[in-house]
């Protein structure tokens, strides 16, 4: 069984694909990207646990 472990990362307006290729290249894949506390766009990434 894979086990996972999660981070999440906020997404700064015309920088999403420079910081989402950044954590892509640590392993972390995309699961979803939601709404902030303070109304920006939230990342959250998943990647099988080392």
């Amino acid at each position: 069984m894979t086990l996972w472990e999660y981070v999440t990362t906020p997404l700064l307006l015309h920088k999403e694909a420079a910081i989402l290729n950044n954590w892509g290249a640590e392993g972390w894949e995309l699961v979803h990207i939601g709404a902030g506390p303070e109304g920006g766009m939230v990342a959250f990434m998943k990647r099988p646990k080392q």
